[in-house]
């Protein structure tokens, strides 16, 4: 129970996680205040890519065992993470109009169980759905109050309690009360400070991160004396964008998983595939140091119409190109034609030796992969998809990107409990409570592909839900708003949960990355 008089629970930062613990502080009944750092809402949210994890189908102890096995997490909050993903996504289509209608199986799962929208960016779609809930909330309520452009400086802290926090907005400082939510997201930023700490020999690496990720929730809970784990790890990600016009830029636009599941093929300068395109990116990332640059991001017409979507954004930013035959692509990269089709056809027969070894093999073993590109890096290519024969090279259309390794990920962060608490010697900070990325320990050294996403929404339910608490006191001891968050057009019906098989579509507006 709050020990100080507190009407609502401050949100530092409007990312995804931000938004899911306004959304159910909302919901619970109580007032909630988001403070963003920059000019708009989304953070590095809005530009995911790989989609959210939910097991439908599956089983939650494989889920589970796959997210320790990727980054040898705390197991508890893993376990956490997975039994509450499909609840938790249903509160999603429940309140917000979404659309997860494509399934895959990336990098480090035993199965399907990654989900992403057809014709926008997942990150984006989801987020920009809470947003957009919020905001309608605050024009009508005073209830939601969003507060951009504002920078935390300090946390209040009193006889052993966080009851607020101090934050400056043009050159003025306010202060506000309650219970404190830190949402700020990692500190991959181009200039943060704890990355050229904790990682200086990846400082100077590109990075994905806004610029304004540089740690300001890590450096406000150790005012407090909060406990941190896990800043030296950071996670890279092989295929980040190359701008023509400026190649040397620090900050990059990721191309997600999802290309190369689209079966997007990578090439070194020489034209040749060095890798498994499907492994994991730390491999993938090894083999780029170990071959020659520059890299490039190749998918088919099959491939590209895939991400058509994704496909039209890059092009229309210069970002990706669309080449009408392989005959100009080869031109382009400066390798001979021969080159291109010979990759391909190498590439074919892979996939057919290996889709017979598969049909052949028995559960007690498990099938070889003949992919010779990548089976000599040791991360040998079971996974096909669009593959194109070299004959047909010369006159197909491929849509390309050049590509580097930039930092993406920081799964170290703030000490948190199973109720999202912060912690400090072992024992919880009363009043302040964390989610997502400014949160440790969830995913271990490295996050299972879609497991980002999903963990600002399972701790961010968590985080919205100490946080009542803490002003009310037990669940019983309040009644929820009778204002409803679900205010913009929520009309899902329960056969549109995620156990029914039809999902209802999203009309999310046009935006750019």
């Amino acid at each position: 129970m709050a020990l100080f008089p507190a009407s609502h629970v401050v949100v530092v930062g409007g990312g995804l996680a931000g938004m899911v613990v306004a959304n159910q502080v909302l919901e619970r009944g109580g007032r909630v205040l988001v403070l963003e750092k920059a000019p708009f809402c989304g953070g590095n949210s809005v530009k995911a890519t790989a989609g959210i994890n939910f097991p439908k189908g599956d089983s939650e102890i494989k889920f589970k065992d796959d997210t320790v096995q990727m980054g040898e997490s705390n197991g508890e909050l893993a376990a956490v993470l997975c039994r509450n993903s499909l609840p938790d996504m249903n509160w999603l289509i429940d309140k917000f109009e979404l659309d997860f209608a494509v399934v895959s199986k990336l990098s480090g799962h035993s199965c399907k169980r990654t989900y992403r929208t057809k014709d926008s960016l997942p990150g984006m779609a989801i987020t920009y759905s809470l947003i957009k809930t919020l905001e309608k909330v605050a024009e009508v309520s005073d209830r939601a109050r969003l507060v951009t452009k504002a920078e935390v400086v300090q946390l209040l802290f009193r006889c052993g309690n966080v009851v607020g926090c101090e934050y400056k907005k043009s050159g003025r400082c306010s202060k506000e009360y309650g219970p404190v939510v830190i949402c700020t997201g990692g500190f991959g930023g181009a200039e943060a400070e704890l990355l050229a700490k904790h990682r200086p020999e990846l400082a100077s690496w590109p990075t994905v991160s806004a610029d304004h990720c540089t740690g300001d929730g890590l450096k406000l809970g150790e005012q407090v004396g909060a406990a941190v784990l896990g800043l030296e790890w950071v996670q890279l990600h092989p295929t980040a964008l190359v701008h023509p016009d400026e190649p040397d830029a620090k900050r990059k636009v990721l191309a997600g998983e999802a290309f190369r599941l689209a079966g997007g093929l990578l090439l070194d300068a020489k034209g040749q595939r060095f890798c498994n395109e499907m492994g994991p990116a730390e491999h993938i990332v090894s083999q780029m140091q170990q071959n020659q640059a520059p890299f490039w991001l190749c998918l088919n017409t099959a491939a590209s119409r895939e991400m058509q979507w994704q496909c039209r954004t890059f092009i229309s930013r210069k970002l990706m190109k669309c080449y009408a035959s392989g005959r100009d692509l080869a031109a382009e990269m400066k390798v001979p034609l021969q080159t291109l089709i010979d990759v391909h056809d190498s590439h074919a027969e892979a996939f057919r030796r290996t889709m017979r070894s598969m049909q052949n093999s028995v559960p007690s073993e498990p099938a070889h992969s003949w992919d010779e590109a990548s089976a000599k890096s040791g991360c040998g290519k079971l996974e096909f998809k669009h593959v194109l024969v070299g004959s047909r090279v010369p006159d197909e259309p491929f849509h390309v990107a050049r590509v580097t390794p930039a930092i993406h990920f920081c799964p170290g962060g703030l000490q948190i409990n199973t109720q999202a608490e912060v912690m400090k010697d072992g024992t919880k900070i009363p009043g302040l409570y964390a989610a997502g990325e400014a949160a440790g320990g969830v995913h271990g050294r490295q996050a299972l592909p879609g497991n980002p996403l999903l963990d600002c929404v399972v701790f961010g339910r968590l985080a919205a839900k100490s946080a009542c608490q803490y002003i009310f006191g037990k669940d019983d001891e309040f009644r929820p708003c009778p204002l409803q968050v679900s205010i913009a057009k929520v009309s899902l019906h329960r056969s549109n949960r995620l156990d029914s098989c039809e999902l209802k579509s999203s009309c999310l507006p046009d935006a750019v990355l």
